[in-house]
């Protein structure tokens, strides 16, 4: 099971494997990860996330990433590009998120290096996003992203610590 692939996923697409996604999200969640939810973490609440996620994909709002391996979804990524009408250059990241069994295989550098280029694709030249993972941080900072400050207390962790979040941005250039 080493080797996967990095596909988009349209409307329907993202329909179609909101189980897959959606266990990743749970996977997350339950190992830690400070991705804007709290334990316990009913398995509706990871399915309604998708929905609303696919919602944004159709309206063209999101492009919307996932990983595949051998045994199904086992990462994702998402370009936030429903912004404000003067922000038309400007993407954010969201949800970098990678299944606790397929971590260490650069499954979220492909993830990040394809999500930056559907970005540059579509016009959006600086992107942004926040992280409260010391990883997610090192592996940014590897992939030139300019961290911009951190801001202690700002999130909690998934069992109700406070954690600290980091900021980065980037400039990509534009297709």
């Amino acid at each position: 099971m080493s080797s996967y692939v990095i596909e988009s996923l349209g409307p329907a697409e993202a329909a179609a494997n909101i189980d897959g996604l959606a266990n990743v999200l749970s996977d997350c969640v339950e190992g830690g990860a400070s991705v804007s939810f709290m334990l316990p973490f009913p398995r509706e609440k990871a399915e309604t996330f998708w929905e609303t996620v696919t919602g944004s994909v159709s309206r063209g709002e999101t492009i919307l990433l996932a990983a595949r391996d051998d045994a199904g979804i086992c990462g994702t990524v998402q370009l936030q590009m429903g912004l404000p009408e003067n922000q038309p250059h400007r993407g954010e990241i969201a949800k970098l998120l990678v299944h606790r069994r397929a971590r260490r295989r650069g499954i979220a550098e492909a993830l990040m290096a394809r999500i930056e280029s559907e970005a540059a694709r579509v016009g959006r030249s600086l992107l942004v996003l926040d992280t409260a993972s010391d990883t997610a941080e090192r592996l940014y900072r590897r992939m030139g992203w300019t961290e911009c400050g951190v801001i202690p207390d700002f999130a909690l962790f998934p069992d109700g610590r406070p954690c600290a979040t980091v900021f980065f941005w980037k400039r990509v250039a534009t297709a």
